[in-house]
């Protein structure tokens, strides 16, 4: 059996969100003109729906599910060194123990070789007083990180988790939730 891949996408009132980027990362994936999401997407529901299409080499499955935000204030470092997803698989095995390490926290954030990552769930940005940055080495290459940097709104660079304190607020950003500042004022707080 093939590996299983999964993309997830936002639909808004029937316009589906950044298709072009999701496109490549399906093409990247399984290999250019494999599955072509521009016809294969169809929504006739409003709303705000999450786009779920698992698939691999040779089958694709679909699903509309109406969104609702997970509200995350809280972020735990764990670290693991041994984590790999650089593709979006559907087996999340590896991702879903690490967030059971949330204890009282809403996620976490994931330290590769000293290095901050991603979240669980979203790529992740920290504010300097004048720029967004996010990590050069991500766990996965969102779509909305891709799109983000392409506008120069982020910018790459490595982040150790021993900065993290350096920086005056944090930022999560994925298809669904866009780019959302969880911090304001006490960064220390979000930290746990």
């Amino acid at each position: 059996m093939n590996k299983q891949y999964l993309e997830t996408i936002k639909i808004l009132d029937r316009k589906v969100y950044n298709l072009d980027y999701h496109q490549a990362r399906v093409d990247r994936t399984i290999g250019e003109g494999k599955l072509d999401l521009f016809s294969l997407i169809k929504p006739e529901e409003s709303g705000l729906l999450r786009c779920r299409i698992l698939y691999d080499q040779d089958n694709a499955s679909i699903e509309y599910i109406p969104y609702e935000k997970r509200e995350i204030k809280k972020l735990k470092l764990v670290f693991d060194d041994t984590i790999e997803y650089s593709k979006k698989y559907g087996d999340r095995e590896h991702i879903n123990k690490l967030f059971e390490q949330r204890e009282e926290c809403d996620d976490v954030l994931i330290v590769k070789d000293g290095l901050v990552t991603d979240t669980s769930i979203a790529n992740i940005a920290f504010f300097d007083g004048d720029i967004w940055l996010t990590p050069k080495q991500p766990l996965l290459e969102g779509t909305m990180r891709a799109k983000l940097l392409d506008e120069k709104k982020i910018f790459a660079t490595y982040i150790s988790y021993k900065d993290i304190s350096k920086f005056q607020k944090i930022a999560l950003m994925n298809a669904m939730i866009d780019f959302d500042i969880i911090t304001s004022d006490n960064l220390e707080d979000t930290i746990c």
